[in-house]
This record gives C-alpha cells, sequence and structure tokens, in this order.
C-alpha cells in the first residue's frame, strides 16, 4: 500500500506543516510507505479520463474540492473522503447536514446569494437576523483559524457588515456563552479520543492560532455521545469538533473541522493523536 499525505502547496502555516510530519512520522513507524506532498499535479483530465498521481490511500489535509473528487474518482481512497471536506469546508452546509438529527446547533439566519454590487438589502432580513438577539455571530461559510468571524452588536453593525459582505456566502448564528471559550474534541473512526478546553481573554474567538490557550478537558458520557453521533452524520474519518457551552451548561455544536490541528491537544492531554489515527488509516477499517 502506497500512503500520501496531501497539504496546501501555498501554506505557510506551521500548525499545518507540523500535523503532516506527525502523521507521516507514526505512519511509517507503523511500517507504511507514506510520503508528504503538495497538492500540484495531483490529478487532471485527459481525453475525458481522470489521471492521478499514483497511490492507495491519501491523508487529505487541504480544501481543495476539484483534486479531491478526482483523485476519489481515480480510485484513491480519501480520508477524509471529499464529501465530508466539503460539507465541513461550507460552515452552513455543516449545520444543514446536522439539522434534523436532534444535534443541538445555535439558531441560525443564512444570508441570501447576492451577485450585484448594486443591489439593496432588504430591511426585512436585517429584521429576521434581529431575532437572534444581539450580540450576535457572523460568520463567512469559507475560512479557516477563526478569520471571517465576527461579533456584531446593534443594527448599524449589522447593516454594515451585511452591505460590505452581500457578495459572499455567509450567514448569522445566536451567540452562545461568554465568548472566548469552547471545548475541542477529537473523534478518530467515530469514537471519542480527547478534548481540551479553549480560552482566549483576549478575543471572543478561542482559536490557539488567536491567542487561545488549551487545558485538558475531561468530557462526560453525554458530550461524547453528542460528538461522536455528529462525526458520524458528518462521515468523517478524524475531525476536530468546536462545541460551545450556554450559562445552563448546555452544549452546542458550533463547527467542525475536518483537518483540526492536534498540536495542543497532543500537549495538554498527554495523547498521541498522531499515532492513534495513523493506526485508524493502517487498520484499513475507514474503507
Amino acid at each position: 500500500m502506497k500512503y500520501i499525505i496531501v497539504t496546501n502547496a501555498y501554506s505557510k502555516n506551521k500548525s499545518q506543516l507540523l500535523q503532516a510530519e506527525r502523521i507521516a512520522e507514526e505512519l511509517n513507524t507503523l511500517g507504511a510507505d507514506c510520503k508528504i506532498i503538495k497538492n500540484i499535479n495531483l490529478a487532471k483530465i485527459n481525453k475525458g479520463k481522470v489521471i492521478a498521481i499514483a497511490a492507495d490511500v491519501c491523508v487529505y489535509l487541504d480544501k481543495d474540492r476539484a483534486a479531491a473528487r478526482m483523485m476519489e474518482k481515480s480510485g484513491i481512497k480519501l480520508i477524509n473522503s471529499a464529501d465530508a471536506i466539503e460539507m465541513c469546508d461550507d460552515k452552513m452546509l455543516t449545520h444543514v447536514a446536522l439539522a434534523n438529527n436532534d444535534i443541538p446547533m445555535p439558531n441560525s439566519v443564512y444570508a441570501p446569494l447576492c451577485y450585484s454590487v448594486e443591489a439593496r438589502i432588504d430591511n426585512k432580513f436585517l429584521k429576521e437576523v434581529e431575532t437572534l438577539g444581539y450580540p450576535l455571530v457572523a460568520k463567512k461559510c469559507f475560512g479557516s483559524l477563526g478569520a471571517g468571524v465576527k461579533l456584531i452588536r446593534n443594527f448599524r453593525e449589522l447593516s454594515d457588515y451585511e452591505n460590505k459582505n452581500k457578495l459572499t456566502a455567509h450567514f448569522y448564528q445566536k451567540f452562545i456563552g461568554n465568548g472566548g471559550e469552547d471545548i475541542r474534541v477529537i473523534v478518530i473512526g467515530g469514537k471519542y479520543v480527547c478534548s481540551m478546553k479553549r480560552t482566549n481573554c483576549n478575543d471572543f474567538r478561542s482559536n490557539i492560532e488567536l491567542g487561545g490557550h488549551g487545558e485538558k478537558y475531561e468530557a462526560d458520557a453525554e458530550l461524547i455521545d453528542l460528538c461522536e453521533k455528529t462525526a458520524k452524520i458528518l462521515m468523517l474519518d478524524y475531525c476536530g469538533i468546536d462545541v460551545l457551552t450556554d450559562c445552563d451548561g448546555k452544549h452546542y455544536i458550533c463547527e467542525v473541522n475536518s483537518n483540526a490541528f492536534f498540536a495542543e491537544a497532543e500537549r495538554v492531554c498527554g495523547i498521541n493523536i498522531a499515532k492513534k489515527y495513523s493506526e485508524y488509516i493502517i487498520s484499513g477499517k475507514n474503507a
């Protein structure tokens, strides 16, 4: 079996590079033939057929959807699958996929697609968004590491944001908790691995890359069941699930990351996540 780990060709994010290196290290320790490659010339369509790089299994750490689809069509097994990556890459599609499955999530209002710079925002839509209450959270459908997530405190900020971002896919959510705090849960093969509490005293976004810090969190059976169910609905082999907690202690699924960084979780939880992930990949249970 030939294994490859695909990373973005233009990313200089140290966490992503470290993630690929850690997984490759553990896979090779387990006896796998594994190499890290960039998402350049992964696949093409020639004479009506897909021609892809030679590999049996690909740990796909990028979000290039077309390449993922072509590689799968050529017969390469992707971990995570192209379907799962797409559902997690688009934050609103994540919530749509989880809806009607008894998964608690923040109330959300999707912004209608707009294709005209001259278009005027319908005030009725803004009034609907206001039913979420202030402050509320504005999110672009695509973005990582907290990018494209903004706290909206009043109607003026809401109107300004909608006018500036009307040509970009986005949505709005009810603000849960006190901000700057969440729980990151790691799930592999549909099974809970570990969790950490992330706290950022200087930003309502808890991301480690934005200055947040992690500490080990002991998840109870209810939270574990919720996250395992979430991962299975989204058909994820590996994921990091971000969970918000309200003032009454109720948990809400905020976001699901198909390529969640695990360095901080490994450090604070004392668990070799890369090894567990690699063992799962080698096991073939994802086939």
